[in-house]
């Protein structure tokens, strides 16, 4: 798919614009949203356009580490591996890595249903602490107010939910819920019918906050709304005699870690090389949503493009704009407000960082998955989850790793590589991509990767940006540290750059399917070498690339 560069039919129908033509035209985009498609095992730009517009949509809340939304984003990658026929080389031979120490999250597929009834989740109940029930027909049976004293038999709730009316304060201070919910020894679950005092926003808060719960409950606990408790009982709890029976529950949810790394191997064809592995990788999470108020796409965009170029690197919406960038920001504004009105925005998508990592690591996997003869050494690879918190997740995979660390030869990082034009960085264009320690600890890798571009054809100028700028602050590091070989491939800062602006839409597919053949081939030339990448530098005096 070609990406059209400029709004130049607009220009005609913009008069204000085009009677300004020293103004610079702001790019133009792509549709907003996209029907999927099937994927096929070659590398295209449609396959990665289909992905992205998945990965990076609003659903995902900015996929942010320790949220749900980076739940649903690695639930996706995870999905797609599977299908593919991947190995796990998570925790328990799933696809996970969970972090420890963050907060668990309830899957969106939480269901509870009253007879022909459905509960609506969160609104009528929302599960809390730890505990996960999985397609359970449990008995009801009202065990009274809360804080009351308990005068059940174990032999009346064992196996059974048992419903108390709750307080309001109940959900107010979640370090309390604990010392108020009773001991029901024996009870599958406990309800409390206190949901209602619960804000919209508090409901999506206290999902985050259930981990806080000290100490935690010993079983399931979910909060109910009076309508909820309702469908159960058939009445108001108020007056109910205790020990009175509801109707049967079928009842399913799931606690999810909220920081996991996915991790997936394809074997090596090479009966003893298959013992080693290529690493590739990238990172799954991104800034989730503004702390402040929604703000208008449009205007940040165009501010951005014509003030801030870098984005967030030279301030973002808080930079300053000169009297001539003022003059294209408005002339660019009145364009785009021909087109439709202001757009309310508060997710960071984070289509470029690092959508287009995340999605290009899953397109090399489904081509290699695909191919008839394996590489001869195993493909690791590994979507890293934290990156924008401080390398978390890197850094807890290289410190417990599922294989061998030894056993790694090499690291191939992507982060960024969606975009990397002219208008988005000096020097930028379709052949533009910059490559970050490739030669750092391995001559043999800085120039097997040049070799590859040159002889695959793929034709890319590299730009080799040096010091310890970039090359600290992605996942690539995590692995260096260890001494092991790594290439980082980016194609630079842009004005959307941890702005909410980073949107699918804006993206150059094309040029993204040949970045992610590009280290596809890298990884295949790397996994048949007949001898491991030779490392020639030591970790801390390597040279500038």
């Amino acid at each position: 798919m070609t990406r059209l560069r400029f709004f130049s039919a607009l220009l005609v129908a913009a008069p204000a614009l085009a009677a300004a033509q020293q103004l610079a035209p702001l790019p133009a985009a792509l549709p907003r949203t996209h029907t999927p498609q099937p994927t096929t095992p070659a590398i295209t730009a449609a396959d990665l356009m289909t992905r992205l517009y998945i990965f990076a949509d609003d659903s995902m809340e900015g996929r942010a580490v320790g949220r749900l939304g980076n739940a649903k984003g690695t639930a996706y990658i995870a999905a797609e591996v599977r299908r593919m026929g991947l190995q796990p080389a998570g925790d328990s031979g799933t696809f996970f890595q969970n972090l420890p120490d963050f907060l668990p999250v309830v899957t969106e597929d939480a269901s509870m249903r009253v007879g022909n009834t459905t509960l609506a989740f969160p609104n009528d109940f929302l599960p809390v602490g730890t505990h996960s029930l999985k397609n359970k027909a449990l008995a009801v049976v009202y065990g009274g107010p809360l804080g009351a004293p308990m005068t059940l038999t174990p032999a009346q709730t064992a196996g059974k939910l048992v419903v108390f009316s709750g307080p309001a304060p109940f959900v107010n201070d979640s370090f309390k819920m604990r010392e108020q919910l009773p001991q029901v020894p024996g009870a599958a679950a406990i309800a409390v019918v206190t949901l209602d005092s619960v804000t919209t926003a508090h409901r999506a808060t206290i999902r985050y906050r259930s981990l806080h719960m000290r100490p935690q409950p010993d079983g399931p606990v979910v909060l109910l709304s009076t309508a909820g408790a309702k469908q159960l009982f058939g009445k108001e709890l108020d007056g109910l005699p205790v020990g009175t029976a509801g109707k049967p529950v079928a009842i399913a949810y799931t606690f999810v870690s909220s920081a996991r790394n996915v991790v997936a191997i394809l074997p090596g064809s090479d009966p003893v090389l298959r013992h080693e592995y290529v690493a590739i990788g990238a990172h799954n999470d991104h800034l989730g949503r503004r702390l402040a108020a929604a703000g208008d796409h449009d205007s940040l965009r165009v501010f951005t493009h014509f003030a801030s170029t870098g984005g967030a690197e030279t301030g973002g919406q808080d930079a300053t704009a000169t009297p001539e960038e003022m003059d294209s920001i408005k002339a660019n504004l009145a364009v785009l407000r021909r087109l439709h009105p202001p757009r309310p925005d508060s997710i960071y998508n984070g289509a470029d960082d690092d959508g287009s990592g995340s999605v290009s690591v899953l397109e090399i996997a489904e081509h290699l998955a695909a191919m008839p003869v394996k590489p001869k050494r195993s493909i690791l690879f590994v979507w890293h989850t934290g990156e924008e918190a401080g390398l978390l997740g890197s850094t807890y995979f290289t410190e417990h790793p599922t294989i061998p660390r030894d056993s790694i030869v090499g690291q191939l990082n992507i982060d960024m590589i969606g975009r990397g034009d002219a208008s988005d960085i000096a020097g930028g264009g379709p052949n533009y991509i910059q490559v970050i320690g490739s030669r750092r600890l391995s001559t043999e890798l800085g120039d097997l990767v040049d070799r590859v571009n040159k002889e695959g054809h793929h034709d890319f100028v590299f730009d080799y940006v040096t010091g310890e700028q970039y090359y600290t602050r992605s996942d690539h590091y995590m692995y260096a540290r260890f001494g092991i070989p790594i290439a980082f491939f980016f194609t630079g800062v842009h004005p959307d750059y941890h702005q909410v602006t980073d949107e699918p839409e804006y993206i150059d597919y094309p040029k993204m399917a040949r970045i992610a053949s590009l280290i596809s081939d890298i990884a295949v030339h790397v996994a048949d070498l007949d001898h491991r990448l030779i490392v020639d530098h030591a970790k801390d005096a390597a040279p500038s690339n």
